[in-house]
């Protein structure tokens, strides 16, 4: 063996291809290692222009949902006191929780994602699966701490609460000790549930711990939301105390003034309202004009991607979870169970999703978090079905009964050898309900029953005559484009993927 091996390097030195015998060609000497299924799949997926240009816009709206407090933010993103020379900055000062999280996991994917081999190998974790799987443990781990947080923020501000949490929100350490807990809470649930995936320990443990440090740091940083008053920058640079530099779109979705009223685009504020020409805000210009509330177009648009990718996403990722657990459970027992449950998929089936939506939305509370789960819990039936089908087909193969008879709990029968088969059409479906998803919210915005205060497509859409009383041809053409573009893009890698994976397709392709 070594004197193949020191043939092969001699061959390889001298930039010669060298003619290898049957033996070791049956050793697999010269022989290139084989894809996987998925890395095969996603390179069919990304081979296709379509793929292509609809990960290219998808990964344009990922950009701004991440980075839109710093592009388009009112706040300076430096204050400068003309007298004594300090500074500071209001619009870090003003940044969310969510904000926060969101930049840092934004820094960090793209290098985690892409890390070179070496050092990947290095920290045990050289497929980049597992580096996916990954961060989607700590992206989990970091929102549900933070959304815990701001839970318990508005239970202690809330004056028919009960008397010990009122009385323990007067604490000023209360905001770090219940961040604190949260964070080692669901840090143990995220040790629990990563420790199946094929990382290192010390790289995972290091990783959750990194993110509960950077959850709970956020969180206890941004317990209460701040009083924002825009007028005062504007009067600090007309008296001359203050110099200030803003972000490249110095508006926010929930800046508006009655005098920006229905502004076209490209319209210079200065020019439109010469009262206000001396002033800072004078030098500003509204790129895609203004709304009935006199709100910058062009920042809602891109506050708006959060709202739009989040909900889609997460939705999904509910109606996934819900869908995969009744559809495994129908498919691996069938009989009364499955004549049970799959009654309740029919009846699920047969009610309009929209007006589901629309009754739901109108009767429990207008935020971010309920629109998801609303969305997610009445959406999940695709997946169900979709699993039944794989789960009826896999359950007499053999490698099933061999888990049956070496005495497996039924969670590691079913989600740990039937589910990785039979997950593939799926995981096509999931593409096709992200649009859908990202269509039921703009429906709901479009008629008013959208979350409150969230700048939405959907809700721009519906005040480009629904304020006014006149067309806004802005107000249209712009979200409506952005809600058509993006749901395409989500069609077209849905069918890239079905393509890709299902080898009747791909034969036919060819």
């Amino acid at each position: 063996m070594s004197d193949v091996k020191s043939n092969m390097q001699a061959a390889v030195a001298d930039g010669q291809p060298r003619a290898i015998s049957g033996i070791e060609a049956m050793r697999g000497v010269g022989s290139a290692q084989a894809k996987g299924f998925w890395a095969d799949a996603w390179d069919r997926v990304v081979a296709r222009i379509g793929a292509k240009m609809a990960l290219a816009w998808i990964s344009v709206i990922a950009f701004f949902a991440v980075f839109a407090p710093v592009i388009a933010n009112a706040h300076p993103l430096l204050r400068t006191n003309t007298a004594t020379g300090a500074w500071d900055s209001p619009l870090w000062t003003n940044l969310t929780s969510v904000d926060l999280a969101l930049l840092c996991a934004g820094i960090f994917a793209l290098p985690w994602i892409f890390l070179p081999q070496k050092i990947a190998v290095k920290f045990g974790v050289a497929q980049r699966s597992t580096r996916l799987g990954l961060l989607l443990l700590l992206a989990i781990q970091a929102g549900a701490t933070i959304i815990a947080a701001g839970g318990v923020s508005a239970w202690s501000r809330d004056q028919e609460a009960a008397l010990w949490i009122l009385s323990l929100a007067k604490m000023s350490s209360f905001p770090l000790i219940s961040s604190l807990i949260l964070g080692i809470v669901f840090a143990g649930v995220a040790v629990v549930a990563g420790s199946g995936t094929r990382s290192r320990g010390s790289t995972r443990l290091f990783l959750i711990a990194l993110a509960a440090v950077i959850a709970v740091s956020a969180s206890s940083a941004r317990w209460t939301e701040r009083l924002v008053n825009f007028d005062v920058y504007d009067e600090q640079q007309a008296s001359g105390e203050c110099t200030f530099i803003y972000a490249p779109i110095p508006f926010s979705p929930d800046f508006g003034r009655s005098d920006l009223y229905v502004l076209e685009p490209f319209t210079n504020i200065g020019e439109a309202l010469p009262e206000l020409k001396e002033r800072g805000i004078g030098s500003r210009t509204m790129i895609l004009g203004s709304d009935a509330l006199g709100k910058d177009v062009l920042a809602q648009m891109l506050w708006a991607c959060r709202l739009s990718i989040s909900i889609g996403l997460l939705s999904t990722g509910i109606a996934v979870i819900i869908g995969v657990t009744l559809g495994a459970l129908m498919g691996y027992f069938g009989g009364w169970v499955d004549l049970v449950l799959y009654r309740v998929v029919e009846i699920f089936m047969a009610i309009p999703v929209l007006f589901l939506l629309i009754v739901a939305a109108a009767v429990l509370p207008r935020n971010t978090y309920v629109m998801m789960a609303i969305i997610g819990c009445v959406s999940w039936t695709g997946a169900a079905r979709f699993t039944r089908a794989e789960f009826y087909k896999l359950r007499k193969q053999d490698f099933v009964q061999g888990a049956q008879a070496a005495g497996l709990p039924l969670r590691s029968v079913l989600f740990r050898h039937m589910l990785p088969n039979g997950v593939t059409p799926v995981l096509v479906d999931a593409s096709f309900a992200v649009a859908a998803a990202i269509i039921a919210e703009a429906t709901l915005s479009y008629l008013g029953l959208g979350p409150d205060g969230q700048a939405s497509w959907g809700k721009l859409l519906s005040s480009a005559t629904g304020t006014t009383g006149t067309f806004v041809w802005w107000l249209a053409i712009f979200p409506g484009f952005a809600i058509f573009f993006t749901v395409l893009s989500y069609n077209m890698l849905g069918e890239a993927m079905r393509d890709a994976i299902d080898p009747k397709l791909r034969k036919a392709a060819h």
